[in-house]
């Protein structure tokens, strides 16, 4: 009988989410959000130039996913996007009214954690999708940024109480340390007889690339490698992106190894110290009473391109813009890695399920639980990346075609043995087979935009009549230093 009895004990365990749910208590879930950070930034990754031992740390106790990847975008300001779709669920093109904040209507994941498993909602950091969003997801917050972007040295930031934003103040610390602070604040009052959701979304590594001087001066003096396919100048004209926008204006063209240089040390700098500001959280965490019931979910919006095909920012759908990291840790969290394709707003339907609740129907999201505990091999058999409607690109895990529809021009890329995305092939039975995969993700996922238009642009690009702007964001030693004569 005793046997019989523990046997239906393992069952239960087993069967409705491990020692979470015999003990009928939810996780606490602690969501830390960077912002614009590559794929290839973390050491346990399999970076050796970059120091980053805790977010090491998260990945030796936890399970990371090597393909993570923002769904493209239907905005220039990426990281808009990237949390639409992680706040709904849902493929941009399966989102309605976007641009006129629509999409607060919906099933939003704070709101919906909170009104199906009761949660306690709490926003610390950038929000850059309006306030009414803001109201409709999230109870309270702390040291809340409702911009963009700033300098991490030089901010505002307003408390969220009851669904109010509160007075404006100065922040007192780098924007890590702020958000990290709050943070801390909130795991070590946050109460024990409801589970919570905190969302801490991170400025950096966004430019301004301004790391307080000692994380720069790190790297200025055991530089990393340039990524191998750095190029000074991008070969062909990508459309409002390529030659076009504030983020490739942040260096002049070509792109002088020099300059790249530094500002991948710089960038590396912004890492390291915001992995610092995790590893307080981190921290934190073990230190209180909900250690024991608490899952991390560490990673970004989407990457960036940082000198790569000569571009500097995100605004492209090659790998190094598309990807971000992802890592998840807990106590019931088993240790491992999957190579399986994941969106991040698969995220929403993870964290659904770890809360022991059905996504929402109009969902989209897949949860990543069964790739994390074994029960299966993928989630997605490739992945559709469309940017509004002048980039397209659909990865199999073997091969990669990209569309640029405006100026009738594409790249086929064999990522088995050139992941890099540097020697595009001349394949055209590949290249047939591939667009019709895309054709058919593009019906799965709302995207309507032609592949082919009628009077395709000129694909040439003269760089010779680029002219770099000052971009206001920047502090005045970057002005000084990227800026020349401007």
């Amino acid at each position: 009988m005793i046997q019989v009895y523990r046997l239906i004990v393992c069952m239960f365990v087993l069967n409705t989410g491990g020692l979470f749910a015999a003990s009928s208590q939810k996780p606490n879930f602690v969501f830390l959000f960077a912002d614009d950070q590559r794929a290839d930034t973390i050491r346990a990754h399999g970076n050796d130039f970059i120091h980053t031992p805790n977010l090491d740390r998260l990945a030796e106790s936890g399970f990371s996913f090597k393909n993570n990847y923002c769904a493209g975008s239907y905005s220039g300001a990426v990281c808009v996007a990237s949390r639409a779709m992680l706040m709904t669920g849902r493929y941009w093109n399966n989102i309605p009214n976007v641009k006129k904040n629509g999409w607060a209507s919906l099933d939003l994941l704070p709101t919906y954690l909170k009104e199906k498993a009761g949660y306690e909602t709490y926003i610390i950091g950038k929000w850059h999708n309006g306030l009414h969003t803001l109201r409709a997801a999230f109870q309270n917050g702390a040291s809340v940024y409702m911009g963009g972007m700033a300098d991490h040295t030089d901010f505002e930031v307003q408390d969220f109480v009851a669904g109010q934003l509160q007075a404006k103040r100065r922040a007192k610390e780098f924007s890590s340390t702020e958000f990290a602070n709050s943070a801390i604040k909130y795991i070590e009052e946050a109460p024990s007889d409801k589970p919570f959701f905190l969302y801490v979304a991170f400025m950096a590594p966004h430019d301004p690339r301004n790391p307080p001087d000692e994380y720069r001066q790190r790297y200025y003096k055991n530089r990393p490698p340039l990524a191998k396919n750095y190029k000074a100048l991008h070969p062909f004209r990508n459309v409002k992106f390529t030659t076009q926008g504030r983020d490739e204006g942040l260096a002049s063209w070509p792109r002088e190894k020099s300059v790249i240089s530094d500002q991948l040390c710089e960038y590396y700098g912004l890492v390291t110290h915001l992995d610092e500001q995790v590893g307080r959280i981190i921290d934190a965490i073990d230190q209180s009473k909900h250690a024991d019931n608490t899952i991390i979910i560490y990673t970004a919006d989407h990457g960036l391109a940082m000198g790569s095909h000569g571009l500097l920012g995100k605004q492209n759908v090659y790998e190094h813009s598309m990807k971000a990291p992802l890592i998840i840790s807990g106590k019931t969290v088993p240790n491992g890695e999957s190579a399986a394709f994941n969106y991040i707003h698969d995220l929403y339907a993870t964290l659904c399920d770890y809360a022991r609740i059905a996504k929402p129907e109009a969902v989209d999201a897949k949860s990543l639980r069964p790739l994390i505990e074994g029960e299966i091999k993928q989630i997605h058999e490739a992945m559709f990346l469309p940017f509004q409607d002048v980039q397209f690109a659909i990865n199999d895990g073997r091969w990669k075609l990209h569309i640029y529809p405006q100026i009738d021009h594409y790249l086929l890329f064999d990522l088995e043995n050139d992941p890099d995305e540097i020697h595009s092939l001349e394949a055209p039975n590949k290249k047939a087979e591939m667009l019709k995969l895309m054709k058919a993700w593009q019906a799965k996922t709302g995207s309507q935009a032609p592949l082919v238009v009628a009077n395709p642009e000129p694909k040439e690009v003269d760089y010779s009549k680029l002219e770099q702007r000052l971009d206001k964001w920047q502090p005045q030693w970057i002005q000084e230093k990227y800026f020349k004569d401007k």
